[in-house]
């Protein structure tokens, strides 16, 4: 959880890392800003902080980086970029430092697909930067099934059990990835246990807290079907 030290000179309410970034684009923080890190116990300034630096503006002089581009070597991503993404908030440095030596960046364009209906799954995303949405296409008509911004993962199910896709997934605006395949999972499994089951547990914990809000939007589906066929 983050803290920003505002212009009126109180410190605002806690957010999650997403809210930090949102802060940081909506230009309510900069570089100088002064950050509180409830889980160091410490403030420090935005532009110290890796899981920041992507998103905010170069200084007066600087370059300024493309909007996407090529895709960055996995050694060029540092550990506290990942935090951004929920499933690892909780890793350590030490940890997130091995978890990077098994993934790949990839930047899609606005409106390239990432990820195709049926066909044959080997990786999971976990988005650093950017939107794309889940869709399926039913008589050549779009339906878009959940949007997905940063902090958000997916393909999870086809990294651990190599089957077809369920939906498309296509970029609503250019994007960064992180890309895991199951080769360099099953690798992290063998030689690198300690960080492997830290992330399945959090993985699981998540996909267990979709599997219930799909069944409690499947309950409240039948209850207000039931109770329309009562009232007519």
């Amino acid at each position: 959880m983050y803290r920003l030290w505002n212009r009126s000179g109180k410190a605002s309410d806690p957010v999650e890392l997403p809210g930090l970034i949102q802060w940081i684009k909506s230009g309510q923080a900069n570089a100088d800003s002064w950050i509180y890190l409830e889980h160091e116990t410490a403030w420090r300034k935005a532009g110290s902080l890796a899981e920041c630096q992507m998103f905010l503006k170069p200084r007066a002089g600087a370059a300024a980086a493309p909007a996407a581009g090529p895709a960055l070597p996995a050694s060029d991503l540092k550990p506290g970029w990942l935090r951004r993404i929920k499933i690892l908030a909780d890793m350590s440095d030490d940890q997130l430092e091995v978890f990077v030596s098994s993934m790949e960046v990839l930047r899609p364009r606005q409106f390239s697909q990432v990820v195709n209906k049926d066909e044959h799954g080997d990786a999971m995303y976990l988005i650093l930067e950017g939107e794309l949405r889940v869709r399926i296409m039913i008589d050549r008509k779009e339906s878009t099934l959940a949007t997905l911004s940063a902090g958000d993962f997916f393909g999870e199910i086809s990294l651990l059990d190599h089957g077809p896709r369920s939906a498309d997934v296509v970029a609503n605006k250019d994007s960064v990835l992180v890309r895991i395949s199951t080769a360099a999972f099953e690798r992290l499994m063998r030689e690198s246990p300690q960080v492997a089951l830290p992330f399945l547990y959090a993985l699981s914990k998540s996909v267990v807290g979709r599997v219930r809000n799909v069944n409690k939007r499947y309950e409240d589906s039948i209850h207000f079907s039931r109770t329309a066929s009562t009232v007519h």
